[in-house]
């Protein structure tokens, strides 16, 4: 993919990484059906209309990585019928952006134009810059005389700002078999965000059937089989940006996105992954390349670091966004029966993306320090449950169901890296650091203790507000119970087991609003009333904040 500069700065990036081999066998195999035909799978990722006309720009239109001069813009257009995603078919097409100040694109303001090829999957990206800060802007693209929808974005506040306030809609963990994105379409509804922040597992890479839908898939993937190949995940982007909601949430405000293990395969490390087997599914070096250059094609990410997704936006004086790679550099997981968790040589961020951490939090002059982080940072104690709750909490987690009590694939199972980063909140005096977390299918509101074991009487180093799944299983799903039935017992059990956590939702799926000011750091949690309904309704069910300079968590008593 190339780029030609128009009257704004543009480029484009697209990108891949490798990791060493050392991957652990999973219990079930299924690379057969990895190297089913593609023709089947690429045609249904798109819709009907993909053959009636050419080209067309079928998969929606995208921004992220808002900086206070410019914006990542992403499309991906269909040159030809046969320009499949995944198929390696179709000419390049030359592809321009517009930005304007209107929606009506009387008053342009930058324009260029960008190169479509099949080696990109026919997917492009403009970093536009020479634009004004904390501006809302509309965007299109254009290609043999079709026009993409247009779409709004907005610029973040100059560096040195005074923001009264910011306000970003959080979310995660979103199969596509197991419901609609209905929390894509309420975020896109409200018209109040600056930008939305996606936890990681966008996508998902299981074969159709292969993953919790209480046994009913709502929607089949395409491919229908477990991706594994460039063609494969490059199909499963195209499939998921088919939705109606999330290509809406796409056209309101600019995403920051960064990845967890699904983007991947479940329970990746630097060198495998519990769903990859070495051999019958090829090598996971290849895999992974695969997997990130896919990534890098059908997201508006801008890494910082090339191959990895870990890099730090600012939101004026207000807060910054330090926004983790929690699978790239990992050592493998350990259990309780196979390792030991407290190893100081085992890492999770790996050494070079901890001290860029320490070094961002250190030196950052701004009121609130945001981390996204994929996976839980506060610690999780599951000893006090009955077996009964247990077994399927820990199926959830991917633990081993007799009874162990901890989940290795969270900071949990990487306690030294853990405890030297809260040490280094502590020792340095660095308040209002708020963790933004998914992964878990949960909601939670924690303190996050220096000491679990003492805690309330020792301090908390920070917070940390974990958003629910858009649709993948919790808890009741798991169980195939009703909604508020298990966690009527789990909640309790959970809180009182670990006394840092102030609220726990073990059964419900939706979406988070965080919303910063100078004085406080507030996260509203909205669930959805049925995740298989396509029109399903949200409704608010909590609101938890943290006051400048507490590093404690309250409850407050209504959205903002």
């Amino acid at each position: 993919m190339t780029s030609r500069h128009g009257r704004s700065e543009s480029a484009v990036s697209a990108t891949a990484d490798t990791a060493s081999l050392t991957p652990r066998r999973r219990t079930v195999v299924k690379a057969a059906a990895a190297t089913a035909a593609l023709a089947g799978p690429l045609a249904a990722a798109l819709p009907a209309r993909a053959v009636q006309q050419a080209p067309a720009f079928l998969h929606g239109v995208a921004s992220g990585d808002p900086l206070p001069d410019g914006v990542l813009l992403w499309t991906r257009v269909t040159p030809t019928p046969d320009a499949l995603p995944g198929s390696g078919a179709g000419p390049d097409t030359e592809v321009r952006w517009t930005v304007a100040r209107d929606r009506t694109f009387t008053d342009v303001v930058a324009q260029g134009t960008v190169l479509a090829t099949a080696a990109s999957d026919h997917t492009v990206k403009a970093d536009v810059r020479g634009l004004r800060p904390a501006t809302d802007y509309w965007f299109r693209f254009s290609a043999g005389g079709a026009d993409s929808p247009a779409a709004r974005t907005r610029t973040a506040p100059a560096a040195d700002a005074s923001v009264a306030g910011l306000r970003l809609g959080v979310v995660s963990c979103a199969n596509w078999e197991a419901g609609h994105f209905a929390a894509y379409r309420h975020l896109a509804a409200r018209g109040d965000l600056d930008a939305w922040l996606h936890l990681g597992d966008y996508i998902y890479e299981y074969g159709t059937g292969d993953y919790g839908t209480r046994g009913t898939v709502v929607r089949p993937h395409s491919p229908a089989h477990e991706i594994v190949t460039l063609a494969d995940y490059r199909t499963r982007h195209a499939r998921y940006k088919t939705d109606p909601d999330l290509q809406a949430l796409h056209a309101t405000a600019p995403v920051i996105a960064m990845w967890d293990d699904h983007e991947f395969a479940n329970d990746a490390w630097s060198g495998g992954a519990e769903n990859h087997t070495e051999g019958a599914e090829g090598a996971w070096a290849a895999r992974q390349a695969a997997a990130k250059r896919a990534y890098f094609e059908w997201m508006p990410v801008r890494p910082a670091v090339e191959g990895t997704t870990y890099r730090r936006l600012r939101f004026g004086r207000l807060a910054d966004l330090s926004l983790l790679d929690l699978r790239s550099f990992r050592s493998r997981q350990v259990s309780l029966g196979d390792g030991d968790v407290d190893d100081p040589g085992r890492t999770l961020t790996g050494r070079a993306q901890l001290d860029w951490l320490k070094a961002g939090l250190s030196a950052s002059d701004t009121t609130w320090r945001l981390v996204g982080t994929s996976v839980m940072i506060s610690p999780f104690a599951l000893g006090s449950l009955p077996a009964t709750l247990l077994k399927p909490l820990a199926k959830l987690l991917g633990l081993p169901q007799e009874g162990l009590a901890l989940n290795t694939d969270q900071w949990d199972g990487y306690t030294a890296d853990r405890r030297e980063l809260l040490a280094h909140l502590r020792g340095n005096a660095i308040r209002n650091t708020v963790f933004l977390t998914g992964d878990i299918h949960m909601a939670w509101a924690n303190d996050v203790p220096v000491n679990a074991g003492t805690y309330p009487l020792s301090a908390s180093a920070a917070t940390e507000f974990v958003v629910t799944s858009v649709t993948s299983d919790n808890l009741d799903d798991i169980l195939k119970v009703g909604e508020g039935t298990v966690d009527a017992i789990a909640s309790p059990l959970i809180r009182a087991a670990n006394r840092h956590v102030h609220w726990v939702d073990t059964d419900r799926h939706g979406f988070g609003v965080l919303d910063l000011t100078a004085e406080r750091a507030q996260m509203d949690y909205y669930v959805l009333s049925d995740r298989t309904k396509a029109g399903a309704t949200a409704a608010w069910a909590r609101s938890y904040r943290t006051r400048s300079g507490t590093q404690r968590v309250e409850r407050a008593d209504a959205p903002v």
